[in-house]
């Protein structure tokens, strides 16, 4: 067995996801970069960059929700140290009062049953391997503080932090810690397609950006910088927490 850490990234072939693979790439760890198949030419691409750079890298396709595929992509590996689910789909504006829940079933099969098979998967490998690890999710600032016409979203992203402190409850005893960060407006593909699908998605989203102490829209980098510290073995105390990283938007 590999005496370099692994650590996998879920949904990285672009956005946040890919900041957080270079960032933990840097920090000494061999990547291994998730995405789906659609995604297969970014994803090489990425890898063999990385790879041209000097770290260890490789590519997995798996979709998060599926039971079977995530399974064989964790146990595929010859180990793994930090997992960090970031996968996730936006569900369009909807509100309670909507006369359907487009998006619905979707948005939870990805953010909230991609998490609970990426954080049981990667439990059941660390448990096995006997040295504890890093287990990391993605919430949101919406699963802090509501937002109107964020409906399905909003309710994904507080599943994941009761999600986190079940998992933090159980797994601590195995040595393995599991937080997840809780983005506010990130400048990823993921917002620019959000923002760009309505004026008001648009208006919903400079309003966020108005409302910060710093005044500015977050980078992927920003969030990187922080799995990087929740990836670290300096982050050994603390877990089954949600870490806003949000430009001082919603204050805990």
């Amino acid at each position: 067995m590999s005496a370099q850490k692994v650590a996998l990234v879920t949904g990285s072939a672009n956005g946040i996801g890919k900041s957080i693979v270079e960032q933990l790439a840097q920090d000494g760890f061999a990547v291994v970069i998730n995405d789906l198949e659609l995604n297969r030419e970014k994803a090489e691409a990425f890898a063999e960059e990385l790879r041209q750079k000097g770290h260890t890298a490789s590519v997995k396709f798996a979709d998060v929700s599926d039971f079977d595929q995530v399974k064989e992509m964790v146990e595929s590996l010859d180990r793994l140290d930090v997992m960090v689910a970031n996968a996730a789909v936006v569900a369009p504006v909807d509100f309670i009062t909507d006369d359907h829940i487009n998006g619905w079933q979707k948005t939870f099969d990805v953010n909230v049953k991609g998490h609970l098979l990426c954080y049981k998967f990667a439990a059941n490998k660390m448990i096995a391997q006997g040295w504890g690890g890093r287990i990391i999710g993605a919430s949101s600032i919406v699963g802090r503080k509501p937002e109107p016409g964020r409906m399905t979203y909003t309710a994904t992203k507080w599943a994941i932090r009761g999600l986190t402190q079940t998992a933090a409850y159980e797994l601590g005893k195995h040595g393995i810690t599991v937080n997840c960060y809780a983005p506010g407006l990130i400048n990823s593909e993921i917002a620019q397609q959000y923002m760009a699908s309505s004026p008001q998605a648009a208006e919903m989203m400079n309003q966020v950006i108005k409302s910060s102490a710093v005044g500015r829209i977050g980078e992927p980098e920003d969030v990187a910088a922080l799995v990087s510290f929740l990836a670290s073995e300096k982050s050994g105390f603390i877990t089954g927490q949600t870490v806003s990283i949000d430009g001082g938007i919603v204050y805990t």
